[in-house]
């Protein structure tokens, strides 16, 4: 009982929170498609019903709506993150191994071109409408690196001082990118390639999972010691923070719904309904699987997509492996689906 009443008394000073109704939300399809290769971000494309999936060789493509393989994008070695262009119907994959970026037609999913020496791991990806260019965030080199969309050619990099994770963007002049090891948000400036802003996240440790609500001009970023920073972004001020589950990958917001979420390693995902711009309460708790750490955001159905597999027994820890990884069991691959 008094563990129980210390833990309430933690939670109330460090985030008031109030607990708005049930969401609704829970795992409505699981699409198993098994095949070789570990994971990592997740792009929606919601007008066109497709799912892209980094498969650390190759790219995944799927049909949103069956689950049914619809091509795939290969030689991506290393591959982290998918940005989408569709004004100038190109895709682009960031190849943590090759330091590199593949240049794809976004209607035929071939390959056509290979951006090379983007930097070090570059890590998230995105493409920014307001200068149509695309930034990688390396993670090994510290810094971003700008391609113009339509040529393929790098026209700068921006150092960040320190490990980027995630980014989003306003698509008005703005981008901002989550810091891990220093726990921090820089905005920048993509057009000048410059970091306008630099704001610590205390109490947010390790920040991975970026989202935004452009409109209110709130950030939603995912911490490693289990919280969703809400962050103003103009500020950069820390409105409040809310309880997530443990081992946090990736952030989204639904504009329409109001509903900001943090998928989690350890099979949940988090739900939190802005209920006004400075107001933010814990929605419901989904139960999903192991693994299911990162995701993407169907903006027309409002649903998530989350990707994980099934798991052997953890080896035991060495010198060199510490916190060693389970193995991926064959053919476990699968995609859940999560909505109303």
């Amino acid at each position: 009982m008094k563990a129980y009443v210390r833990i309430l008394v933690v939670a109330l000073v460090c985030s008031p929170l109030t607990f708005s109704a049930d969401a609704g939300l829970h795992i409505l399809n699981t699409y198993k498609l098994g095949g070789e290769g570990g994971w990592d971000y997740l792009k929606m494309d919601s007008d066109s019903r497709r799912l892209f999936i980094s498969r650390s060789t190759h790219v995944m493509v799927i049909d949103a709506d069956s689950g049914k393989p619809v091509g795939e994008i290969p030689d991506t070695p290393g591959v982290h993150g998918i940005a989408l262009a569709p004004d100038l119907g190109r895709g682009f994959t960031s190849n943590g191994r090759e330091g590199s970026v593949t240049i794809f037609d976004l209607k035929t999913l071939k390959p056509v071109g290979k951006v090379k020496e983007v930097g070090k791991n570059p890590d998230a990806i995105l493409y920014d409408p307001a200068s149509k260019r695309v930034f990688t965030f390396n993670g090994g080199s510290g810094d971003a690196t700008a391609i113009d969309g339509a040529s393929g050619n790098i026209v700068g990099k921006v150092p960040l001082d320190g490990k980027p994770e995630f980014a989003v963007t306003t698509a008005e002049g703005e981008v901002f990118a989550n810091i891990e090891d220093k726990s921090e948000i820089v905005a920048l400036d993509p057009k000048e390639l410059k970091v306008k802003s630099r704001w610590g996240l205390a109490p947010c440790k390790e920040p991975s999972g970026l989202a935004m609500d452009i409109k209110n001009r709130r950030l939603f970023a995912g911490c490693d010691n289990k919280v969703m920073a809400v962050v103003n972004a103009d500020s950069g001020k820390v409105i409040t923070t809310l309880p997530i589950g443990d081992g946090v990958d990736a952030n989204r917001f639904d504009p329409d719904e109001q509903l900001a979420f943090a998928s989690c390693g350890d099979g949940t995902l988090t739900v939190v309904h802005e209920d006004s711009p400075d107001k933010f309460s814990v929605a419901q708790t989904v139960k999903t699987e192991r693994g299911a750490r990162t995701m993407a955001l169907d903006t027309k159905m409002h649903r998530i997509y989350l990707v994980t597999a099934k798991f052997g027994p953890r080896p035991a820890a060495t010198a060199t492996q510490p916190r060693p990884r389970p193995a991926i069991l064959p053919d476990s691959f699968e995609v859940l689906v999560v909505g109303k």
